[in-house]
Order: structure tokens, then C-alpha cells, then sequence
């Protein structure tokens, strides 16, 4: 019989898992007490949520939000993030601490959405993507160039023109 607590935390996973834009599962071992502080301060002032969860509990909470692809992500000792904004800054974040220093925290997987289940690999090419407006801005001056080249090459024509009349005004001035 599950105890209200164990209850309680499942539909609390449940809420996280749902809300988040992007789940990273990682494997804590190795890492110390202070470290894992650490770890989950600078998580927690860039908006991701650190929590070190129960497997069986995680099951049912990913059953319960119909994402039973983290099943796959959630083996032995396992810490989640959860990312409630852009997803690829909760990557960036999670693979910064994962290269760094101590590089006792190793990521396993993530689900973007509701998506499938994607692997540490496909994790670590997310955290290399430029920041969501650096995107936008390529995308923008990408969608721009080919109107910019239609009017230069419409406008070439009346240009000549133009340059036409102005030698002929000034010929007549100097005549």
C-alpha cells in the first residue's frame, strides 16, 4: 500500500514533468553533498529545477504524464532537471556542469516536449545551439536576403535610368 507522501510526490513529478519544456535525466555518482549544493544553486538561479528522484516513482509519474519514453532515460541512481523556459539553456547549463571540473555528473538522455526520448549525444549538439535570439535573428536575415536581392535587381533598371537623365541634365547644363 503507497503512503501518502510517496502519493504526494509522485503527483508532484507528475506536475514537473508536465510544465517542463525539457526532462534531462543524469547520473549523480561520485558527486559530494557540497557539490550536489552547488550543482543545484546555480541550476536553481537559472530557472531548472535539480532533484534526485526515486526510479519507481518517476515511472508512475511518467505513466501519469504520458511520457513513459523516460522510462528509458531512468536507470540506477538518477537526478532530474527540469527546464521550464528555453530548452536549450537548461542543455547548456546541464552539459556546462557535465564538462566541468569535477565531470562526475554524466547527462543519459532528455525529452524535449513531448517528444521522443533523445540521447546524451543529441543532448550535447542542443547545448551547442546559439541562444534563442541569436536564432531568431539568423532566421529573420536568412527569410530578408532573397527580398533584399529581388528589389536590388528591380530597382537596377529605373537606377539606370535615372543615371541616364542625370548625365543628360548635366550636359545640357554645361553646353
Amino acid at each position: 500500500m503507497p503512503t501518502q507522501e510517496k502519493i504526494d510526490r509522485v503527483e508532484e513529478l507528475k506536475d514537473r514533468i508536465e510544465r517542463s519544456t525539457i526532462t534531462l535525466a543524469t547520473d549523480y555518482t561520485g558527486i559530494s553533498v557540497n557539490q550536489m549544493t552547488e550543482l543545484r544553486r546555480a541550476m536553481r538561479a537559472r530557472g531548472i529545477e535539480f532533484t534526485i528522484v526515486k526510479n519507481t516513482l518517476t515511472y508512475l509519474a511518467a505513466e501519469e504524464a504520458q511520457r513513459p519514453q523516460m522510462k528509458d532515460m531512468v536507470q540506477g541512481p538518477t537526478a532530474l532537471a527540469f527546464g521550464y523556459d528555453d530548452p536549450v539553456d537548461a542543455a547548456k547549463v546541464v552539459a556546462e556542469y557535465a564538462r566541468g571540473a569535477a565531470a562526475l555528473l554524466t547527462i543519459r538522455g532528455a525529452i524535449l516536449g513531448n517528444g521522443p526520448a533523445m540521447s546524451a549525444n543529441e543532448v550535447n549538439r542542443l547545448a551547442t545551439l546559439p541562444p534563442r535570439p541569436q536564432m531568431l535573428s539568423i532566421l529573420i536575415g536568412q527569410m530578408q536576403s532573397p527580398i533584399v536581392r529581388l528589389v536590388s535587381v528591380l530597382n537596377g533598371p529605373i537606377q539606370n535610368l535615372d543615371n541616364v537623365l542625370q548625365a543628360r541634365i548635366r550636359q545640357l547644363e554645361a553646353a
